[in-house]
C-alpha cells in the first residue's frame, strides 16, 4: 500500500463499508494507512450481514450503527464520532446505494414510484440530510472535505442503471449546492468521484454488470480504476493538498469520460 501520512492528526467518518468488496472498506483503510483516526457506519440491517465489526478491529476505528435517512440517527453519530475521535470532523465518506426496482428486476419503463422513492431517499437524499446535519451541528473542521461516490450514469445513458441514474444525478446536484455553503461558512469542500465500474456487492447487482465493466476497461485508455485506486484519490481529496477543489465532479476512469471511440472497441464486434 502506497503511503505518505497525507492526513496524519485528521478525523473522519466512513460510510458504507460492508466487506473487503466495498470501496469505502479501501479508503477506511488507507485513511489509516496514511495518518488519520476514524470511525465506521453503515445501516443495522447492513452491518447484519456484512463484516464492518473485522474492519473496525483491524483499524482500531469504533464501528457506529446509523440509518442515513434518518436525522436522529445521523446527530447521534456525528456527536459520537467528534467525542470519540476528539474533535471536529476533517473529512467525511458517503458511500451509500440501493434500489429496490434494480434488485427486482423491474425495468425503467415499468417502475415501483413507492420504491423509488426509497432509492432517492437512500441513494441521495442521505448525502444532503448528511451535510445538513455536520452544517448545522458545526461538526466540521475549518477547510474539512466530504466527498460521495457516483458514476457516470447521472450524465449518460447506462439503461440498466435505472433508476440509479437519477439518484446519482441528485447527489451530484446536492454536492454542488451545498458545496457552495459549505465552503462560505466554514472552506470545507463538497465533491462527488465518478468512479469506474467496480466489482462492489451492490454493483455487481446491477443487471448486465459484466457487460458494462469489459466495455469501459477496453474503452478506458488506462483501464477502469481499482477501488484501491480510488481509496488513495479520495486520500488525497481528504488531504490539505486540495484546499481548493470543491463543487466538482471528478471522474476517476481512467479516462473512459473523454473517450469517443476507441478502435479496440470496434475490432471487438
Amino acid at each position: 500500500m502506497i503511503q505518505h501520512q497525507l492526513l496524519a492528526g485528521k478525523r473522519g467518518v466512513i460510510f458504507g463499508a460492508l466487506d473487503e468488496s466495498s470501496i469505502a472498506w479501501h479508503v477506511a483503510t488507507q485513511c489509516v494507512a496514511e495518518g488519520a483516526k476514524i470511525t465506521l457506519t453503515n445501516a443495522p440491517v447492513a452491518m447484519r450481514f456484512g463484516t464492518i465489526q473485522q474492519l473496525g478491529e483491524k483499524l482500531n476505528a469504533e464501528v457506529i450503527s446509523a440509518d442515513a435517512t434518518s436525522t436522529e440517527e445521523l446527530t447521534a453519530l456525528f456527536q459520537k464520532s467528534v467525542e470519540i475521535l476528539g474533535g471536529p470532523l476533517d473529512f467525511v465518506l458517503h458511500s451509500i446505494g440501493m434500489s429496490l426496482n434494480v434488485r427486482k428486476g423491474k425495468t425503467y419503463t415499468d417502475i415501483n414510484h413507492e420504491w423509488m422513492h426509497k432509492t432517492l431517499d437512500i441513494s441521495a437524499m442521505s448525502f444532503h440530510r448528511m451535510m445538513q446535519v455536520l452544517y448545522q451541528t458545526d461538526s466540521m473542521a475549518d477547510g474539512g472535505s466530504i466527498l460521495a461516490l457516483t458514476y457516470i450514469a447521472a450524465q449518460r445513458v447506462f439503461p440498466d442503471y435505472s433508476e440509479m441514474a437519477d439518484a446519482k444525478a441528485l447527489l451530484e446536484s446536492f454536492a454542488r449546492s451545498f458545496g457552495y455553503h459549505f465552503g462560505v461558512k466554514k472552506g470545507v469542500r463538497v465533491n462527488t468521484i465518478s468512479q469506474s465500474p467496480t466489482r462492489t456487492t451492490a454493483g455487481s447487482g446491477v443487471k448486465g454488470f459484466d457487460d458494462f465493466f469489459s466495455y469501459a476497461e477496453t474503452m478506458a485508455p488506462l483501464g477502469n480504476a481499482t477501488a484501491e485506486d480510488c481509496a488513495r484519490y479520495c486520500a488525497s481529496l481528504f488531504s490539505d493538498y486540495t484546499r481548493a477543489v470543491t463543487m466538482q465532479n471528478l471522474f476517476h476512469d481512467g479516462g473512459f469520460s473523454s473517450m469517443g471511440v476507441n478502435p479496440a472497441v470496434l475490432s471487438k464486434e
